[in-house]
């Protein structure tokens, strides 16, 4: 884990304040808005190229937890996710949305990391990653519709607006690069490295941005956070022990029991966030759920890691 991703809330946290910051500044607040796209798109096409798409293959070698984590992640995540919403976030329709677009989509790097912490099967995360990544760029338009479409927010031509112009077109243009480096492998992986840092980075910027441009509103509706708190903690404690029953059901090795539960815990609060940013121009509170998400999911995971290294010692010494 770098310096940027130790200090990957403390960044989003210092974003969010220089943006209410810089808000206050007249020509900023009124200009803000026209960088936060361009950022958000750049960042995506960054973490399109990062990932092996070429390797999803590779996702369904070992079965068992590629169904399992795929079962978890795409039939009973979203569920869970409608049932929260349903009882905490019933009043609160854009919360509801942003809620929803928070879980419905799995996160494709920083479970990686909190994986290695915790002492899991890092492999074998990886190779479910590619695969996590296209369900949830195919899915999250329908899950959108499905699981949200009640609180009478989500436009279908404002979703496949935002869907293609910053999903698929990123998606689309980084598939593209890579073909170039097909042959140089020792170049694309030094490159790859080397733009690692960025997509932090362009995510903080455009966070500040978001909130110069739309501060004053969301500081009058910071009380809106408690009700978040509610559900977002909920989905991760049922989380981790629906993904700990499973793999202990299944006898994965504790490595492998690890990999499982981050797999399903973390979320990919950035996908999800450019959508909204494109989708839902005219709803700040629904773009304010998912810059609160990884506010509360790193500590949480940091918690999980703890718990999951307690449990290896607890279950040596028995």
């Amino acid at each position: 884990m770098n310096l940027l991703e130790k200090l990957y809330t403390v960044i989003i946290f210092a974003s969010v304040v220089i943006g209410i910051l810089l808000g206050q500044i007249g020509v900023i607040s009124k200009n803000a808005e026209l960088a936060i796209l361009p950022l958000l798109i750049i960042m995506l096409f960054i973490i399109f190229f990062q990932i092996p798409l070429e390797e999803i293959k590779d996702s369904v070698k070992n079965i068992k937890f590629a169904k399992w984590s795929l079962i978890i992640n795409f039939i009973w995540t979203p569920l869970l996710a409608y049932i929260l919403a349903t009882i905490f976030l019933a009043d609160h329709p854009a919360l509801w949305v942003g809620f929803i677009m928070l879980m419905v989509t799995p996160c494709t790097d920083w479970y990686l990391v909190f994986t290695g912490l915790a002492r899991g099967n890092t492999a074998l995360s990886g190779t479910i990653l590619p695969i996590n990544l296209i369900l949830q760029l195919l899915l999250l338009p329908g899950y959108l519709f499905l699981f949200a479409g009640t609180t009478g927010m989500v436009k279908l031509d404002y979703v496949l607006e935002g869907f293609i112009l910053v999903l698929v077109i990123p998606f689309l243009l980084a598939g593209m690069v890579k073909l170039v480096f097909r042959k140089r492998e020792e170049t694309y992986h030094r490159l790859s490295n080397r733009l690692s840092p960025l997509p932090i980075v362009l995510l903080s910027l455009a966070i500040v941005a978001m909130f110069a441009s739309q501060g004053q509103y969301l500081i009058g509706n910071l009380q809106l956070l408690w009700v978040l708190l509610l559900p977002i903690v909920a989905f991760f404690i049922i989380n981790f022990i629906v993904s700990q029953f499973i793999g202990r059901k299944l006898s994965f090795s504790y490595k492998n029991k690890v990999s499982l539960t981050m797999t399903t815990l973390a979320r990919n609060s950035p996908v999800a966030l450019a959508l909204a940013i494109t989708a839902f121009p005219n709803e700040p509170l629904i773009a304010l759920a998912l810059v609160i998400g990884p506010l509360l999911e790193l500590p949480i995971l940091m918690v999980v890691v703890q718990v999951l290294l307690w449990k290896k010692r607890v279950e040596k010494l028995q």
